[in-house]
């Protein structure tokens, strides 16, 4: 277990959620959205400060994309030099996301349907965000295209055509969004704690349609914001942008499609697989 796992552990293990009472039904959510100062990511912010300085340290991205977008990027496809290997670090960073979720107690008292509906709106941004704190780096090479010759051979045959289309890659734009963004986080060299609240303000989004408990949800992502805006006072003292980067950062990791991140990075190795399903599956283990 490397420093970082044991510093986010570290969090999970000293984090605690004031249980309240709660009613669920189908149609509204009685929970107590009320401030709670001895809530999870107020837990986080007072335990662990000393770590929390240590901070990760600076490293420079390779990228093996231009950042410069062209007219032609939503039209040039690329795919990954080494998907195999780069297939096995998202899964490695996947799986972890889905623990860090799993332990986080306010997560947990959430309607089961809430779990499933914010787990399938935030894996991709969440498992993005990882990558960033993990460090991996990917690069990509133009994806060729299937020839007209193949196109006719493999007509009405679904599982040849499944395949092409597996290897078509995905448009050149969406991957500068992601390197846009792991550029933007490396370079602002975000610490243990910061992750662990940007993780809070996406997965607990109270913007996804069919929520139980919404407004639940909202005051969590405000409690999140609220936390790091503190933090970051707290911290970086002499840099009051930092906050403002943060939260640009943001909106950067909330524009990354989840069929982007499949096609990128899952489905050159397993094929169009249903994420949602493989997710449940990771998820509950069913």
């Amino acid at each position: 277990m490397d420093v970082s796992e044991r510093k986010t552990q570290h969090i999970l293990n000293n984090s605690t959620c004031s249980t309240s009472s709660m009613a669920y039904n189908d149609s509204s959510c009685h929970c107590d959205s009320e401030r709670r100062q001895n809530s999870i990511l107020y837990s986080i912010l007072k335990n662990d400060s000393q770590s929390a300085q240590l901070g990760n340290q600076p490293r420079t991205p390779r990228l093996a994309v231009s950042m410069h977008a062209c007219a032609c990027g939503s039209k040039r496809k690329v795919s990954l030099r080494s998907p195999q290997t780069t297939c096995k670090s998202t899964s490695a960073v996947l799986v972890k996301t889905l623990k860090f979720v799993m332990n986080v107690p306010c997560f947990r008292e959430l309607p089961v349907d809430d779990q499933h509906t914010l787990v399938r709106s935030s894996w991709a941004p969440l498992l993005v965000l990882g990558m960033a704190q993990d460090r991996i780096d990917f690069e990509t090479s133009e994806a060729p295209e299937p020839s007209m010759l193949q196109r006719i051979l493999t007509s009405g045959q679904d599982k040849q055509e499944n395949q092409i289309n597996v290897n078509a890659g995905v448009a050149l734009t969406d991957v500068q969004g992601i390197k846009m963004f792991l550029r933007k986080c490396w370079g602002l060299d975000i610490s243990t704690k910061e992750y662990a609240y940007l993780k809070g303000a996406i997965l607990f989004n109270p913007d996804v349609v069919g929520l139980q408990c919404q407004h639940h949800i909202q005051a969590l992502q405000s409690e999140a914001n609220q936390a790091l805006n503190e933090y970051v006072k707290m911290i970086h003292r002499g840099d009051s942008a930092r906050f403002a980067k943060l939260f640009l950062t943001l909106s950067i990791l909330r524009s990354i499609n989840a069929n982007v991140v499949a096609g990128l990075f899952f489905k050159p190795v397993i094929g169009a697989v249903n994420m949602e399903e493989l997710l449940l599956e990771m998820f509950y283990g069913k």
